[in-house]
């Protein structure tokens, strides 16, 4: 009985092993066709720049309007003064969180919560830093062990009376000295009452503690300018929007409108609170559009610069996405309204 060997159904003919390869190289190409036409910054920058080369006529008369000049006047203005503030702040900022170990807060503070907060809140102003970075290194204290009253103290006072931003408040207001120090004690009551405040009614289960490090698997030149790039990136951004809206203000908005709310002390100074947290400015540059806002009072301004370092938009996004929405959610109001009245207190007394 002669036995007929048949081909196994599954085999593979060359052929068909070189048509696999060629669909796998053939989908590979068209993925990276796919993402050779998606928009990146190079490309887009390229795009801006040729139509302001098609439209220049046009651009250059709406320049020369007097209006345009007053707000370039300005938007210059504030930006030329506040760069070198932000630059040396984000270098700073970005060579503590990299180089300092959190262990060492941990080990510096007291461990009585109620003493650890204000110590904590004094560090702020000998450790540089801008809001941006204050975040992670309060969620590297609170993973390390710090009570999280004297983080939190910590991560609002430090973005607010550190040198680089009392030096900077000074230089925009050359005219008014007690500006800095009215800034610096309301700023640290206002971190040291909230840690305080935290002690006593913040509970466990409204604080999600980070669950790893901002710079893992990474070394330490690469975290430092990682962070220094992130923190110009966002800082500077927030620094550009601030300058655009303090020059729009001075320039478009009409002049009765600011005096009404700028005559009137209540208003004037809940205004600036709320344009604080809107604008969300790096703290580093904060006092310069500050300063720019002439028709309101030192009090008005003063508000202004305490509230906006601890609560803004940008702030809010980053406590939730650090400590939790519960924290947040909790933690952002009661700091913007004591923020609010210490501010008017202080300046009340000082200014």
């Amino acid at each position: 009985m002669a036995i007929t060997k048949t081909a196994p159904q599954d085999s593979a003919e060359p052929g068909d092993t070189e048509a696999e390869g060629g669909g796998k190289e053939g989908r590979g190409k068209e993925g990276r066709e796919q993402e050779g036409r998606h928009l990146n910054s190079p490309l887009v920058l390229t795009l801006l720049l040729l139509t302001a080369v098609m439209f220049q006529d046009p651009i250059r008369g709406a320049l020369a309007a007097p209006v345009m000049q007053s707000w370039m006047t300005v938007f210059v203005a504030v930006m030329v003064q506040a760069l070198p503030f932000l630059v040396l702040g984000v270098l700073l900022s970005a060579a503590i969180a990299v180089f300092v170990p959190p262990s060492f807060f941990a080990r510096a503070l007291p461990k009585r919560p109620a003493l650890a907060v204000p110590v904590a809140g004094a560090a702020g102003a000998v450790l540089p830093g801008c809001e941006c970075a204050s975040v992670p290194v309060a969620g590297a204290l609170v993973r390390r062990g710090v009570t999280p009253a004297a983080a939190l103290a910590f991560l609002l006072s430090a973005p607010a009376i550190n040198p680089i931003v009392l030096t900077a408040t000074a230089v925009a207001f050359p005219g008014n000295p007690e500006m800095v120090l009215a800034r610096f004690v309301a700023s640290l009551l206002v971190a040291c009452s909230m840690g305080w405040l935290w002690h006593r009614v913040g509970r466990t289960d409204w604080l999600r503690p980070p669950a790893r490090p901002s710079h893992e698997g990474q070394g330490r030149g690469a975290a430092f300018w990682g962070s220094v790039r992130h923190d110009v990136t966002h800082a500077g951004g927030f620094l550009v929007i601030g300058a655009m809206a303090a020059a729009t203000l001075k320039a478009v908005v009409p002049a009765q409108w600011l005096s009404l709310a700028a005559e009137n002390p209540v208003l004037s100074v809940l205004v600036l609170a709320a344009l604080a947290v809107l604008l969300s400015i790096c703290s580093e540059a904060d006092a310069f559009v500050a300063a720019s806002l002439t028709q309101f009072s030192l009090t008005a301004r003063l508000t202004f610069l305490v509230v906006g370092p601890m609560i803004d938009l940008k702030l809010f996004a980053m406590q939730a996405g650090t400590f939790g929405r519960a924290f947040a959610l909790r933690f952002a109001p009661a700091t913007f309204a004591l923020a609010v009245v210490v501010s008017a207190l202080t300046g009340t007394v000082l200014l």
